[in-house]
């Protein structure tokens, strides 16, 4: 008997997953049904910044990237994609570390030119700006883009109450929270967290795994994930 193939549940908005598929082994992509079920949509708002003074800029997400005009200035990025993107958009891109934390020590550090701006969106955890201006490198922030909750859509639904296994990638407590709210939980459904932050609105919960990566990053998730459907293809023959 043919068993069929797990199904990667994604739940970033659309180019943020279509990026993350692309990340996965192709034959690790040749084994998995994938779905799309955006639990949030980026919206850009109509501001331009003030980079008056500015010195350089900080990007914690690609959709930032996306949303301000690019300058003459360093940027100073988390994450390979979000650096990958700041630097063909035009903009001097460095990355400065794989999370919040990360990020904030290295440019203690480093002590670049200030003052900073990070242009960030509306829902962000880290205090970033806070940090660093307590470490002597003046920051403030700038809200260039929104993040709307969406809810599960049906097929996500239907797949989560089917037979067939279902890995959900979970990239941020907000989107943790809100599939929480609106999901439905089985032993079929596995789930990989970037962090022991975004894990932990599932605890109490019945799910079938629950694999929290070492370095919050999406190349990290994408490496668990792939080691995941080898795991359940294993059991599933």
């Amino acid at each position: 008997m043919v068993m069929p193939n797990p199904v990667l549940l994604m739940t970033r908005p659309r180019k943020g997953a279509e990026r993350f598929v692309a990340m996965l082994p192709p034959e690790v992509r040749g084994r998995i049904d994938i779905c799309h079920a955006p639990l949030l949509e980026i919206e850009s708002l109509p501001v331009s910044p003030d980079l008056e003074g500015v010195r350089g800029v900080i990007f914690t997400s690609s959709n930032a990237v996306a949303s301000v005009e690019v300058h003459d200035l360093p940027a100073f990025c988390i994450g390979e994609a979000t650096t990958k993107k700041a630097a063909l958009a035009g903009w001097y891109a460095r990355q400065a570390g794989q999370d919040a934390d990360s990020l904030v020590a290295e440019l203690c550090r480093s002590r670049p030119e200030s003052p900073l701006l990070h242009l960030r969106g509306r829902h962000t955890r880290g205090e970033i700006a806070e940090r660093l201006s307590q470490c002597s490198l003046p920051t403030r922030e700038a809200i260039v883009y929104n993040q709307k909750l969406l809810p599960l859509g049906d097929e996500a639904i239907r797949l989560l109450k089917g037979e067939r296994p279902v890995i959900a990638p979970v990239f941020s407590p907000r989107v943790a929270r809100q599939f929480v709210e609106t999901a439905c939980f089985s032993v079929n459904l596995h789930l990989v967290a970037m962090s022991e932050a975004v894990a932990e609105p599932f605890k109490g919960l019945a799910f079938g795994s629950m694999d929290v990566v070492e370095r919050p990053n999406a190349e990290e998730v994408a490496k668990t994930v792939a080691g995941l459907v080898e795991r359940l293809m294993r059991v599933e023959g």
